[in-house]
């Protein structure tokens, strides 16, 4: 198993305390722009700070949102991979489908040069899901509405009949 590296000078020797990992994907993602990109992880680090499994990581390799370095043939990620995680694990949860998650993470760029694409493109897609879910929720509401009506006459009519 791969213990987390740092290539910082003066780096705490192993065994020694480490930082405190973010909690959640809001900190790990600040914790990306940190100064310590030096820090690495392994793949079981990953599997167990997201609560995914090894399959789940390799999946999202296999459809290139990841892409770790090798290091002797063992997945290596770095700070940013570990965000770009993150992120696809928060953009999961919420419904996006995997394409528009690669696209997002590849509109980032190699140094962030994307960014404000990236939030123009957030906002246009999460406008059209806010819009979608009130109108899905006007008509749950409406339904909800007919149905306590019909409820209540239908028990109106039952106490009637005794």
């Amino acid at each position: 198993m791969l213990q987390r590296v740092s290539r910082k000078a003066g780096a705490a020797a192993p065994g020694a305390a480490t930082k405190r990992v973010p909690a959640t994907p809001r900190d790990v993602i600040a914790s990306h722009r940190d100064g310590d990109a030096g820090e690495l992880f392994g793949i079981t680090e990953l599997c167990r700070e997201f609560g995914i499994t090894l399959r789940t990581i390799r999946f999202y390799e296999d459809k290139k949102l990841l892409a770790p370095r090798r290091v002797n043939g063992t997945r290596v990620y770095t700070r940013r991979d570990r965000a770009r995680l993150a992120l696809i694990l928060r953009s999961k949860a919420i419904g996006a489908s995997l394409a528009d998650i690669k696209h997002y993470l590849d509109l980032y760029g190699a140094h962030g040069e994307g960014r404000v694409q990236q939030l123009k493109w957030v906002l246009g897609k999460t406008d059209a899901a806010i819009a979608e879910l009130e109108q899905k929720r006007a008509h749950i509401d409406a339904s909800l509405a007919e149905l306590r009506l019909i409820n209540d006459e239908v028990r109106t009519q039952l106490e009637r009949t005794r």
